[in-house]
């Protein structure tokens, strides 16, 4: 889930010390938008003969600013001496906190440099089946490069041992490995994340992205050769790139691999690491989200938690859904059944899979490419999307994922599942964290001094550039077809219903909204703001561009998968679990909404004043389908809307809000019913 990089170009190159230099430095900082979070460079300083190796918790960017960097770099691409090589990582945290620089990659493990994108999700078991190798770090990199050194020492060979490491992780895998004793470099991957630019004769440029490789070519004149050519590193394949006289060599799961071992040791150079620290505050680093309650404090602080399910099962509710008094806009008939259910246009049985499958048809590539993208959160609507995608409608898909700062490790190693198991690349959009963040808690803040139910829906404002980076990538990459994973049961006009803007029944889109309904939008999210100026800070910028991004992103060539299949609670969470491993959270029985780290926290706040959350929506709508009964639904609601204690620390913490503090805040506020 971060972005990989690097330049190794041959001794004897006709390339400028300059040009290399700026190639290398270009590539690295356009592999930034996969991660921000931490950075580092492995690089052979010609000057000094040694290996440097320089990270810390900071963007690339800032990295390459350093003093310490730019002299080891122009070290580092010196003429008519050795092979040159430096290649990097712009990382987003999962496993080790950033702040310890022993997590940060490059990753060093005996006798092997590695930098590596995804995830490996049976990290901790791997290691227990393995207990005769000595864990240093938290980071799961280090595991394959333990496992790869242990395969040289008895004498398998290097790309054999590869992909017999690949077969026992699970998860994603693109890397980039240093062999110093064999002097030889190794780029490999399991899906596909992983893109090479050479002319197969003194020079190549790696990167995690086709795209990133397209900017380079365009940016720098040299590569504009018509030698030069961008290709993939398919699933299960690698190159072999020999150090002291750069020669490339491309082997794959099916390649006659070397029977004999690699045991010549080449000249020990030796390595030299350097740390930088951040000049600011990082991103909070706090424990994953499904052992966050194994806290010394959990006991008091769950006890700040309420529930007050006696008064919400008093309330009145549709003698045909769940909704209750409290629902914005709601009426009730003389049967005491609700308008919403009055007014309900069945959704769910509109068309069906052979439909869909004849409208992508003229969509599918005929030379294997990508000929679809699948916008991937990790939740399990979306990781359903990229199964029927696939193995249904026999797609070629290549998916986005858009971290704006509040996707958990739960869902990104969820990601890293189905992309691993189904051999599919995973681009990565990665926003500015520290700042996505800060804008969250100072609306929150604002929010807590004057709390109006209808301006809740700033706190995910940030989340809307999903609609943007999706057609922006699509067009990048050439791609038409864009087919999403909402569904109308999630439909949750309270939200906007609490700012004053009625439902509207007939809308095609569960996020459409008229120009008029925006306007009156505006007008309320305007005056809350007059009445409470703290909303006047940041994050405005990231709120608007949300809007825009979310009403005004063309959709062209884009279909909902559940507008064409039946949404099946059961089928789809049997299918995503029981062939790809998908987690769970601990907090909760529901499967809906635990990738995202906001949805427990507004819920608990929408529960504990109006009586409700979005859970009560989603199963009136399954009533109105004839889905469940409303019996059923009542049972569901009274258990989803539990708080969840895990998921609301690990928000509040990752925000750098105190718990308690903001927690009784919230339960001052006046109830609505």
């Amino acid at each position: 889930m971060c972005g990989i990089f690097g330049l190794i170009s041959k001794q004897d190159s006709p390339y400028t010390e300059k040009e290399l230099l700026h190639s290398f430095t270009t590539i690295a900082k356009l592999s930034e938008t996969r991660g921000k979070d931490s950075s580092g460079i492995c690089t052979f300083n010609q000057k000094r003969d040694q290996i440097e190796l320089i990270k810390g918790p900071v963007p690339i960017r800032f990295l390459l600013k350093q003093t310490n960097t730019k002299l080891i770099l122009k070290s580092s691409f010196l003429k008519n001496r050795k092979v040159n090589y430096a290649f990097g990582h712009s990382r987003l945290v999962t496993n080790g906190s950033q702040l310890d620089d022993k997590n940060n990659q490059p990753v060093v493990k005996d006798e092997i440099i590695g930098v590596h994108n995804g995830i490996i999700v049976n990290a901790d078991e791997l290691w227990a089946n393995n207990e005769a190798f000595a864990r240093e770090y938290e980071i799961d990199t280090e595991i394959l490069l333990a496992l790869l050194n242990n395969s040289l020492n008895i004498s398998i060979p290097l790309e054999k041992s590869i992909f017999d490491i690949f077969k026992l992780t699970e998860g994603t895998v693109a890397t980039g490995l240093l062999f110093k004793r064999l002097n030889k470099f190794v780029l490999a991957t399991n899906n596909g994340s992983l893109y090479v630019i050479t002319n197969n004769k003194d020079i190549l440029l790696f990167a995690s992205e086709k795209i990133m490789l397209s900017k380079l070519k365009n940016k720098i004149s040299l590569f504009r050769n018509n030698n030069f050519k961008i290709n993939v590193v398919k699933p299960y394949e690698g190159l072999t790139i020999d150090l002291d006289i750069f020669t490339i060599k491309k082997f794959s799961e099916k390649s006659k691999l070397l029977k004999s071992s690699q045991k010549n040791h080449r000249v020990a150079y030796p390595l030299n690491e350097i740390n930088v620290k951040s000049p600011k505050n990082q991103l909070n680093t706090v424990i994953d989200l499904n052992s966050i309650h194994l806290g010394k404090n959990y006991d008091s602080e769950v006890d700040l938690l309420k529930y007050p399910e006696e008064e919400i099962k008093c309330l009145a509710r549709c003698n045909n859904c769940v909704l209750p008094e409290t629902f914005p806009f709601i009426e009730f008939d003389s049967n005491g059944v609700c308008n919403y259910c009055n007014n309900y246009i069945k959704q769910n049985q509109i068309s069906s899979l052979d439909e869909l499958e004849r409208i992508v048809s003229p969509y599918k590539s005929n030379n294997n490419s990508n000929d679809v993208l699948l916008p991937l959160s990790g939740g399990r609507d979306s990781t359903y999307v990229v199964h029927v995608a696939k193995k249904k409608l026999g797609l070629n898909p290549i998916t986005l994922t858009y971290d704006w700062g509040m996707v958990t490790d739960l869902a990104r190693r969820n990601i890293a599942r189905i992309c691993g198991e189904l051999g599919i690349e995973n681009i990565i959009v990665a926003a500015d964290m520290h700042w996505k963040r800060e804008n969250i808690r100072k609306n929150i803040v604002a929010w807590l001094k004057n709390p109006e139910l209808g301006m809740i829906p700033l706190f995910m404002a940030g989340d809307k550039f999903f609609f943007y980076y999706s057609y922006k990538i699509k067009k990048e990459l050439g791609i038409d077809l864009e087919l999403w994973g909402f569904n109308k049961l999630e439909n949750t006009d309270f939200k906007v219903g609490f700012s004053g803007i009625p439902p509207r029944f007939d809308k095609k889109r569960i996020f459409s909204m008229s120009i008029f309904e925006l306007t009156k939008l505006f007008l309320f999210v305007g005056k809350n703001v007059i009445q409470t100026p703290s909303y006047l800070n940041q994050s405005i910028f990231d709120s608007i561009g949300s809007i825009g991004s979310r009403y005004f992103t063309p959709k062209k060539h884009y279909y909902h998968l559940f507008d064409y299949t039946k949404w099946d609670e059961e089928k789809i969470n049997n299918t995503i679990i029981e062939k790809y491993g998908w987690e769970t959270c601990v907090d909760t029985n529901s499967t809906w909404r635990i990738g995202d780290g906001t949805a427990s926290f507004y819920n608990y706040i929408y529960v504990l004043v109006a009586g409700f959350s979005e859970n009560d929506t989603f199963r009136s709508n399954q009533i109105r389908e004839g889905m469940i009964t409303r019996e059923e639904a009542i049972n569901l609601i009274y258990e989803e809307n539990r708080p969840r204690f895990n998921s609301i620390k690990w928000y509040l913490e990752i925000l750098g809000l105190d718990f308690s503090h903001t927690i009784k805040q919230i339960n001052k506020i006046r109830k609505i019913f």
